[in-house]
């Protein structure tokens, strides 16, 4: 470790100071008002060595509470003394200290759903691969004692090839959104046409479980900037999850409301409805509440992940609200279009 020069300076001049006050102790013992200057010199180079004391070991504590923080120790914090300066470099310190800690906390977290986004995934994956192999495997061995049969084990394997296919495909968009590797193509579009037109789509499955459809949609453009392609995914999700966890409520909702800079979608069903304590991380990535992780129902449990980040990249915001067996609503709201007589407007 180098020396601090500064500190062996103001040794050596307190050395000085001393050696000429011996000198002129000795040639001048009348001279009381040089005695007071040399005083005074000693007591300013006294003063000057304590002060740079202080600061060294005020700096060696500010160096430990650092590699305490380095090694992990988060909780660690430097106190402040009565330099102006000092103390802002101290400020700073603990702040720094503070995001450290911050960090950490959010580096755990993030641990934590990886592994756990992980452990759900080879779930969900290795489920239909292993129905897929088993029912290859009674295909092989000449299982199936009818083409009948042999038909109903290749649609089996064909339904659980298509699951796969869309869980594969829902972690690689999901991938993508996070990495923000999926363009935008902003326009100013009609929400209330976006609903209908995704409505649409859904009406076959409405049918075969005997869904009423109530929509409550504007007669008039309800023009929103947004990506198109995303807003029907947001929509097609919704009302997926809607139709799939809501049947048994027969009611399926769909309602377009307008507020000051934005237009608002809710859509809503009368089913078994999501409970309290699930209600905060239904929008994370694989998260189902337990009754919602069966062969019946399905679904990868990123549908409602993929929704949220769309809507957000969209400059939206998205809720859930649950009343369980009563009513449970999905809102959601997309920034208005500032109409002007050059706005392109797609049909």
């Amino acid at each position: 470790m180098k020396r601090d020069q500064s500190m062996v300076l103001i040794i050596v001049q307190l050395l000085l100071l001393a050696a000429l006050f011996m000198l002129e102790w000795i040639n001048q013992p009348q001279g009381m008002l040089r005695g007071v200057l040399f005083i005074v010199l000693f007591f300013v180079t006294g003063s000057l060595l304590l002060i740079r004391i202080q600061f060294r070991t005020k700096l060696r504590s500010v160096g430990a509470a650092l590699k305490r923080a380095v090694q992990g120790n988060v909780n660690t914090r430097v106190l402040t003394n009565d330099d102006p300066i000092v103390d802002e470099v101290i400020f700073s310190i603990n702040e720094l200290i503070e995001h450290l800690a911050k960090v950490q906390v959010l580096s755990v977290r993030s641990e934590a759903a990886r592994r756990s986004l992980l452990t759900n995934i080879s779930h969900d994956i290795r489920t239909p691969l292993t129905s897929i192999i088993g029912y290859v495997d009674a295909l092989k061995d000449n299982v199936a004692a009818s083409p009948e049969e042999r038909q109903h084990y290749i649609q089996i394997i064909s339904n659980k090839a298509i699951v796969l296919k869309e869980l594969i495909d829902e972690i690689f968009h999901l991938a993508k959104l996070d990495a923000d590797e999926i363009p935008l193509q902003v326009e100013t579009v009609d929400a209330a046409e976006m609903a209908r037109e995704a409505v649409i789509a859904f009406l076959p499955e409405l049918d075969q479980h005997n869904i009423e459809l109530r929509a409550v949609l504007p007669e008039e453009k309800c023009m929103v900037l947004v990506d198109r392609l995303s807003l029907l995914r947001i929509l097609n999700n919704l009302i997926k999850n809607a139709v799939q966890y809501g049947k048994e409520g027969k009611v399926l909702g769909i309602e377009l409301a307008e507020t000051v800079h934005s237009y608002q979608f809710s859509i809503w069903d009368k089913g078994a409805g999501i409970a309290e304590q699930d209600l905060m991380k239904i929008f994370d990535k694989m998260y189902r509440a337990d009754r919602s992780r069966n062969t019946v129902n399905g679904g990868s449990g990123l549908g409602l992940a993929i929704t949220k980040a769309l809507v957000e990249k969209n400059g939206g915001t998205i809720w859930v609200e649950s009343e369980p067996d009563i009513r449970t609503t999905f809102n959601f709201t997309i920034p208005k279009a500032a109409i002007t007589s050059d706005t392109k407007i797609s049909e």
